[in-house]
């Protein structure tokens, strides 16, 4: 097997267990707080969850491009390997905490660690031929997905089997084997004279450079709104679920199936549209991608019954497997030499600062325009983000782009 393939997968099922450990205590943080934590009052529980939660997005928005500068200086399997074993042990310190303090300290520290994904993707982006690098991006994201969606499916599924402590155990255990795949499987073509011999910028000198190239700062704001039109109805999908179910029978099943069905489709769809990214080109599979995604909200609004709305979420994921991979596909193409991961650290910073104020935004929002109005609002920002990706990107193309031989 070609390397760019064997690295693709150890880091994919790096990626998938990397999302799935910070997404996987979203169904039982709540429980663990109370019957583990020793929180009684609910208001304080909801207080507590909302920030521990928050926090490991909140420094990781800080510290990705601080990582990805030393990336493009040491090497980015460097980087991989110094996060991994990092979130594995304070995955399994989780497990210890006595007070919500400590929990909430240890996901700050993870946050502040993190950074195996935009190393991940720096590293395969580097090493994957370029006219597979669609299909590669589409691959990885996939498994990022994948994790983040199926996460807490997971999390919830190990509350009941084993109770609440030993899922950081496992996790932590999980996150180890990958980072040591990685260490032994995953090799990487990385000049430290040449990498050395480079001025490097300093993490604000650097963004400043990066910022005056006009595609990337487009697709930065692509990956922003995207992941803020995702996240904003996401933590009331549950009270959606029930207003159409109309009974509390299999209830939290049924929450959660509709909550997964999006990651489902989206790691079917993301290693296909890659492929066609490469045949077609990554803008124009973006753009259709984000005008598919922005159509898939409206009829969510308009479900009548709980399998409308798992349909419907079943096609949004058949659209956003198009999006992130293109993103990456397209930040790989603009960005200069010698500064693909800060690139993609600044993107996960996005990233990150979608996941945070998303939730809250449609938090607030939902007690103006309400569940369905959130909808609306996802699609129409979508749409938004289609025209800004076609002045930006597509609309500079030729108009018959040469494709790559098969």
């Amino acid at each position: 097997m070609e390397q760019w393939k064997k690295n693709l997968i150890v880091l994919w099922f790096g990626q998938f267990l990397v999302m799935a450990g910070m997404t996987m205590i979203i169904p039982f943080l709540t429980l663990y707080l109370q019957f583990e934590l020793g929180l009684s009052d609910p208001h304080e529980i909801g207080v507590w969850a909302g920030v521990i939660f928050a926090g490991n997005f909140v420094t990781a928005f800080i510290f990705q491009p601080i990582w990805g500068k030393l990336s493009d200086r040491y090497g980015r399997k460097m980087m991989l390997l110094r996060s991994g074993f990092g979130m594995a042990i304070v995955m399994v310190l989780m497990g210890f905490a006595t007070n919500p303090w400590h929990l909430l300290l240890l996901r700050m520290l993870n946050g502040t660690i993190s950074g195996f994904n935009p190393a991940s993707i720096a590293l395969v982006s580097a090493t994957t031929p370029k006219e597979r690098m669609g299909f590669a991006m589409g691959s990885l994201q996939s498994g990022a997905i994948g994790g983040t969606i199926l996460g807490p499916l997971i999390g919830g599924l190990l509350a009941d089997a084993v109770g609440y402590r030993p899922i950081f155990y496992i996790t932590g255990a999980l996150l180890f084997i990958a980072s040591l795949l990685a260490l032994f499987v995953v090799k990487e073509s990385f000049d430290l004279a040449k990498a050395a011999s480079r001025v490097q910028a300093s993490v604000m000198e650097g963004f400043k450079r990066i910022s005056r190239i006009p595609q990337l700062m487009a697709l930065f704001g692509v990956t922003l709104f995207i992941q803020f039109a995702n996240m904003s109805p996401m933590t009331l999908i549950p009270l959606y679920v029930q207003e159409l179910h109309g009974s509390t029978e299999n209830l939290a099943f049924l929450a959660g199936f509709v909550g997964s069905v999006t990651g489902l489709s989206n790691m079917i769809a993301s290693p296909l549209l890659g492929r066609l990214s490469d045949r077609i080109g990554a803008e124009r599979v973006l753009a259709v991608s984000l005008v598919g995604a922005a159509l898939a909200f409206i009829p969510q609004a308009m479900a009548d019954t709980v399998w409308q709305l798992l349909l419907a979420r079943f096609g949004l994921g058949l659209f956003l497997g198009g999006l992130i991979p293109a993103v990456n596909s397209l930040i790989r193409k603009y960005t200069p030499d010698g500064m693909e991961s800060r690139a993609y650290s600044f993107n996960s910073s996005t990233l990150s600062l979608g996941n945070m104020i998303g939730p809250i935004a449609g938090g607030a929002l939902s007690g103006y325009i309400g569940i369905h109005g959130l909808f609306y609002v996802s699609g129409a920002l979508m749409l938004l983000n289609g025209a800004w990706a076609w002045h930006s990107l597509l609309r500079k193309l030729p108009r018959r782009q040469k494709q790559p031989p098969a």
